[in-house]
This record gives C-alpha cells, sequence and structure tokens, in this order.
C-alpha cells in the first residue's frame, strides 16, 4: 500500500530500484537495466515507458537512461512486437525469448481449442514449429527495428556423480546455442553459471562482434497459422507422471521459499510448473487427452498417479526430508489446480493464500 492505496508490486520496486541506485550504476559506467516479464500488449509497454520517463525527469537523469528488455514470454505479446518495440523506443534494449513461459501461455490461451493441444512437455523443443516461427520472429523483428534479440534458457544443469549424465547435459546446452547463434540472436540464457563457458564459446566461435543486428533475417516468412499450430506427439504415461512429479516437487519448494529448482537434472521455476498443471489440466478436459495406449486422461487417473508419484517423492527424498517439507499442502494444491474448472491464471496466486493461512 502507498498512501492507504493498493499499488501494483512492479512499479513500486522500479521506483525504489532507480531511486537508490540510478545514479551510482551511472558512475561505476552502468546503468538501470531492467527485464520487463508477462507483457502480453503494446499498451504495457507504454505505460512502463511512461513510468520510466517520470522517473527520470523527477531523478534528473537523462531521456533514455532507463534500458529495459522485454521477454516475449506470452502468446499475446509475440503478435506485437513491432509494437511493444515501438512503445519502448527510447529505452528498449531488445527482446528476449521467454520460452518456458511461452510454452505455457500458448496453453493457457488456447486451452479451449482441441486442435491446440500439446504432446508430452518433453517433446515441445525450440525445433518444433510453433516454437521456431516464434524464435526466428523475434530476431527478425528486432533486428529489422536495430534491437536485440536475446536467446531463451537451456534448463539443463551440471550433473555430479554421473559423467555421462552430465556429458548430455552439456551437449543439449551445445546444441541449443549453436542453433541460437546460427539462427541470429545476439546473446542467450542458461539455468547455471557452470554453463556460461559453454554458451560462450557457441557464440564466440559464430559472432565475433558484440552482436548480429546487421543479419536482418529477410529471409524469415512467419504467418500467425505458423505461429499457433500445434505439434504432432503423444500423450504418454511416462509425461503425465512427468508433469505430476515436477508440479508437486516444484510447488512443494515453492512453499518452501525457493523460487527456482533442480529437479530431475533440470533448473525448474515457476514457468516449467505452471506448464505440468496446465497440460493436465487441458488434457482432462480434452477429447484428444488421451494417453498413447488409449485411456483417456480423468480426474481418477490422475488421483491415482499422483498417489503413486507422492510415494516415490517420499522415497527420494527420505522419511525426515519429507516430513519437514510442504509435500502434502503441494500435493493439494497440484489437485485443485488440475480439477478446478476455473483455469487460475498463475498457480502463484492460489499458493500465496496458502502461505497466508495460520
Amino acid at each position: 500500500l502507498v498512501d492507504g492505496e493498493p499499488v501494483a508490486g512492479g512499479l513500486v520496486d522500479f521506483g525504489l530500484y532507480v531511486f537508490h541506485n540510478a545514479r551510482e550504476l551511472l558512475e561505476r559506467g552502468a546503468g538501470p537495466y531492467l527485464y520487463l516479464p508477462k507483457l502480453e500488449s503494446h499498451l504495457e509497454a507504454r505505460l512502463w515507458n511512461d513510468a520510466f520517463v517520470l522517473a527520470q525527469q523527477r531523478l534528473g537523469l537523462d531521456r533514455g537512461t532507463v534500458r529495459a528488455t522485454v521477454l516475449i514470454e506470452t502468446l499475446p505479446a509475440a503478435f506485437e512486437m513491432d509494437e511493444i518495440l515501438y512503445e519502448l523506443r527510447e529505452h528498449s534494449a531488445g527482446l528476449n525469448c521467454g520460452r518456458w513461459d511461452y510454452i505455457f501461455s500458448y496453453i493457457k490461451r488456447l486451452r479451449g481449442h482441441p486442435d491446440r493441444i500439446l504432446p508430452d512437455r518433453a517433446l515441445v523443443t525450440m525445433t518444433v514449429p510453433f516454437m521456431r516461427a516464434y524464435s526466428l520472429l523475434l530476431i527478425q523483428t528486432c533486428h529489422q527495428r536495430g534491437a536485440h534479440a536475446m536467446g531463451g534458457m537451456a534448463a539443463q544443469i551440471p550433473v555430479r556423480g554421473d559423467e555421462a549424465a552430465n556429458d548430455a547435459a552439456f551437449a543439449k546446452v551445445r546444441e541449443d546455442k549453436d542453433r541460437e547463434v546460427a539462427d541470429g540472436h545476439d546473446g542467450t540464457w542458461v539455468a547455471h553459471p557452470g554453463l556460461v563457458e559453454t554458451a560462450l564459446a557457441a557464440f564466440d566461435a559464430r559472432m565475433p562482434e558484440p552482436n548480429q543486428i546487421d543479419q536482418k533475417r529477410e529471409d524469415v516468412l512467419v504467418t500467425a497459422d505458423q505461429m499457433l499450430v500445434a505439434p504432432e506427439g503423444p500423450i504418454t504415461e511416462s509425461g503425465l507422471r512427468t508433469n505430476i512429479n515436477v508440479g508437486v516437487r516444484y510447488i512443494e519448494s515453492w512453499l518452501r521459499g525457493q523460487g527456482a529448482a533442480p529437479i530431475h537434472n533440470l533448473m525448474e521455476d515457476a514457468a516449467t510448473a505452471e506448464i505440468s498443471r496446465a497440460q493436465v489440466w487441458q488434457w482432462i478436459r480434452s477429447s484428444r487427452g488421451v494417453l498413447g495406449d488409449g485411456r483417456p486422461v480423468e480426474f481418477d487417473l490422475v488421483r491415482s498417479l499422483i498417489a503413486e508419484e507422492m510415494l516415490k517423492i517420499r522415497d527420494e527424498a527420505g522419511e525426515e526430508v519429507y516430513a519437514a517439507g510442504r509435500y502434502g499442502e503441494a500435493s493439494e494444491l497440484f489437485v485443485a489446480l488440475t480439477e478446478n474448472d476455473t483455469f487460475e491464471e498463475f498457480l502463484t496466486l492460489p499458493a500465496y493464500e496458502v502461505l497466508e493461512q495460520p
């Protein structure tokens, strides 16, 4: 609350950050550089631009001092990339492929369309047509406007004590970054500092200059249909179990105050947990939500698999860790999120209610 009135947390955070840090950052040769997540419209970008202008005026900073990279991680925003860059033109550092949230947004926004059912989460990679179209369009849009195009986060993390699994993780990151830099991205993300060198090596090998903005990618022709087509692939019991297991484990971690959690050798965050619960929600309600063996994904099946996965989690965690954790609450919340016909915009909204319980 500010003067007794509710205020958006993002605006409060920005105001405090720029007030206390902008001049110090400038003196250090940097500046107030920000990420703007979850935007769905150029109108939100316009609001942020107004906030940047106001803050700069009040603090006596030159116009354009604040710079922001917008995460294009929602389906609506992917159709307004030009407009978002225009609204932030004096303050834009570029656009970023927020791949995991983008998949979640695809499911969320198209959940009622029977022809937009995604297969197992592991099959929805950056090389499937709708994800590739989104990535290439972002590069083209940015470079034609003279802005940086940032790649997405590889979720793999180093695997200690298993050389083969560790080598496989590094190989996947290397392949991912080779593809990004070859396509024209100017930079990228990794999920663990141990993989920075691998990402840098890929970009240094193909991008000797600071960026590739000169590559306008005029050869890219992306249609609206290509941005929306669902990839082919099966829905399997293994994929359903993975969604349940990862969803419950992440929610439990979040309830304990951890925003990112290493699970099954991947760095999971709220976005990947959102994919997990959203897929289960959609599969239950779709005529195409059928496993490869012919069984429909129904409430009873999901409940039985949740019970089995909870036993696995208990065995893997150990009795002491399990008892000290919040696995029961996480399981109950996952059940509620998938069984409630009203689709929650974000799983963290009801999760906050759990935290507020005495």
